[in-house]
């Protein structure tokens, strides 16, 4: 890699579909400073139990980089990148600070609980466990994986905790009219 005078700052990259460790490995060899935020969970396949590593925002990871012309044709060629993230002046830069505080939450070891499927109000309908068929509003999370949905029934309304897993947004058909 060539080094230019300009300063190397944080960006961030967009993979394709589980391409994160692959291109964390060819940027690595290409000597370019990149970090991949991972988090630990259950694995949710029904046979396994055991607890594996994922990236904390999947399709994406961190890469610090001068925007030199050849060092930035060098990042978006490896194996594996679709795009640096920014608008239509170019890729966006991220605070250094954020980054460090990303670094220390990882190394931590506190749950990290991460963005949000479904928001207050979503339709949804229950698709596995014991209220599989029922079909309510999403309410709230109330952590370690589980949400309340509450269901309307003779004009009143109850409640239930259920596993963010066992739940799916209900999606609006536009071709069925009511």
């Amino acid at each position: 890699m060539t080094f230019s005078g300009l300063p190397r700052k944080w960006y961030a990259l967009h993979t394709r579909s589980r391409f994160e460790n692959v291109v964390l490995d060819g940027l690595e060899r290409k000597e370019v400073e990149a970090f991949l935020p991972k988090i630990t969970i259950r694995s949710k396949r029904v046979d396994r139990k055991k607890m594996i590593q994922v990236p904390l925002f999947p399709g994406y990871l961190f890469v610090k980089t001068s925007m030199d012309p050849y060092e930035h044709l060098e990042v978006v060629k490896t194996v594996g990148v679709v795009t640096l993230v920014g608008n239509l002046q170019g890729p966006v830069s991220i605070s250094s600070e954020s980054i460090e505080s990303l670094k220390i939450m990882v190394q931590g070891s506190q749950e990290i609980l991460i963005g949000s499927k479904f928001k207050q109000g979503d339709r949804v309908m229950v698709v596995s466990g014991p209220f599989a068929g029922v079909m309510g509003a999403f309410v709230r999370y109330r952590g370690k994986g589980r949400v309340v949905v509450n269901i309307e029934a003779l004009g009143q309304y109850a409640s239930v905790n259920v596993s963010e897993e066992d739940i799916e947004m209900i999606r609006d058909n536009p071709f069925i009219t009511a």
